[in-house]
């Protein structure tokens, strides 16, 4: 992080040039009442803890139990440590600036947030992509599902998404970057998200806001494409079952996955497609809790719920840390 940050400064700097900027921003929160500060702080902290211990179980079960080690806890364990990066980003700052009462961050460390807030949403998308292809084979194709998901094509389908998450920020970074911000320093978010500090520059964002049109359509455009796909050829497949006992068990074995996409999914649908009064800030505030905090925190309870080895291999763990202790 700290080679980001230099790296910050120095392009700062160059783009400057004679032109004054601001140092840092004020983090408005999600409100500016006083009275609902200690309520916030409870509330966000409860759903912090819940979201890294949920996935951190799940990573920690997923690792442990080598009946796990198959391609597709592969990328639940990848998932569950985007969820808690993701919420990372952004709670634990938040909550430092409730409890101390301030509301500031400094240009480099917003900057940073926002990379990091903008990579592992991204890489959500990416793997919830990637986990329907595995589905897809594992039903569709059973026989070459050994073949067709060999270790070095897992690798890939893992590596992937992660590389092109980080490509997708730093095309937003450094297109960020050059942006001045004269006067105002005030941004009505809890963390330093991408769509207010465009609104807060006095610089033309024209190119800007064209980019996160374009890379935004097309890094949801995509793994929804490849998701409804494999549906599509997964529906197909089970009705070819002829017995009811084999169609529940094809179904039981992507409707984990299936319920993480609806939730995901709908929630994109809901908050930037409906029409809706809501002001536009209140609109980013919205979607931005339900991206970074709810999704993250809600995922743990899906896989264990619903998926029968998973809550195996968690009752196994739980178990084996009762024996150590």
């Amino acid at each position: 992080m700290k080679p980001l940050c230099f790296f910050l400064q120095i392009s700062r700097y160059m783009h400057q040039g004679n032109r004054t900027t601001i140092s840092g921003f004020l983090l408005l929160g999600l409100s500016s009442q006083a009275e609902h500060q200690k309520l916030l702080f409870v509330l966000f902290l409860g759903m912090y803890l819940v979201t890294v211990v949920g996935n951190g179980l799940i990573i920690l079960a997923i690792g442990l139990d080598s009946y796990l080690h198959t391609p597709m806890y592969l990328f639940l364990a990848n998932l569950s440590f985007a969820d808690i990066s993701s919420i990372s980003t952004s709670v634990p700052k938040m909550l430092m600036n409730i409890q101390t009462k301030t509301q500031s961050i400094s240009y480099e460390s917003c900057i940073t947030q926002m990379y990091f807030s903008i990579v592992f949403v991204v890489i959500d998308n990416f793997l919830l992509g990637v986990m329907a292809y595995d589905r897809f084979v594992a039903i569709c194709h059973p026989l070459n599902y050994v073949t067709l998901m060999q270790p070095r094509i897992c690798v890939l389908l893992t590596v992937i998404p992660w590389v092109l998450s980080n490509v997708v920020a730093l095309t937003h970074t450094l297109l960020l970057i050059p942006l001045l911000f004269c006067d105002s320093n005030i941004l009505p978010h809890f963390f330093c998200d991408l769509a207010p500090l465009l609104k807060l520059s006095c610089s033309d964002t024209s190119i800007n806001e064209l980019m996160l049109f374009i890379v935004g359509s097309s890094v949801v455009t995509f793994p929804f494409a490849l998701i409804l796909f494999s549906y599509i050829c997964i529906v197909k497949a089970i009705l070819r079952i002829s017995s009811m006992e084999g169609k529940w068990k094809a179904f039981t074995t992507c409707g984990s996955h299936l319920t993480v996409v609806l939730l995901f999914y709908g929630t994109i649908i809901g908050v930037y497609f409906f029409p809706s009064s809501t002001h536009p800030d209140d609109r980013d505030k919205i979607g931005a809790v339900l991206f970074t905090v709810v999704t993250p925190m809600i995922n743990p309870f899906i896989y264990s719920l619903r998926n029968k080895d998973m809550k195996g291999a968690l009752r196994k763990l739980i178990n084996r840390k009762h024996s150590c202790l």
